[in-house]
């Protein structure tokens, strides 16, 4: 698997979070684990790291909650994945052999590769493209209808 469950945890919660940013409606830490399928206890550990990156804003007390701090339009998927488990890339053998040096050898190097691609391609990705791209797949979406109207045919933009 490319990413971690924590990584995974981390654009759930977001992509949900930016569902709201126009609002700027808070959303509980409940809320968020019953709609994106988070358990609780590793939610928090999530949203505090994302707060601690700026990516989130929680707010305590009776009618307190996160939202993000960041508009969708301008929060890459890169910052976020950075925020809580980023990319390793690979500059040095892994195996530490001593024929290698500092020279990858190939299976690292094009391995290094994928690793740079990939950081490239989330990089240019925003949290608003993944909530505004057509699709018959909206993230969440079944999840959220089924807990507020009922309407199977279900839009955030």
């Amino acid at each position: 698997m490319l990413f971690s469950q924590t990584t995974e945890y981390a654009l759930r919660a977001v992509v949900y979070l930016g569902q709201s940013y126009k609002e700027k409606t808070l959303r509980t830490s409940q809320e968020i684990s019953e709609i994106t399928k988070v358990p609780a206890p590793y939610l928090a550990k999530v949203l505090q790291s994302l707060t601690k990156a700026g990516i989130v804003n929680s707010q305590r007390g009776l009618g307190g909650g996160f939202s993000l701090a960041i508009a969708p339009n301008e929060l890459t998927v890169l910052t976020v994945i950075n925020a809580v488990d980023p990319f390793e890339r690979i500059t040095s053998c892994p195996l530490k052999l001593e024929a290698h040096g500092e020279h990858l050898c190939p299976l690292h190097k094009e391995l290094d590769g994928v690793i740079a691609n990939a950081q490239s391609v989330f990089a240019a990705a925003t949290i608003e493209v993944l909530l505004t791209t057509e699709t018959t797949s909206i993230p969440l979406c079944n999840v959220l209808t089924q807990k507020t109207s009922g309407d199977e045919n279900c839009s955030f933009q």
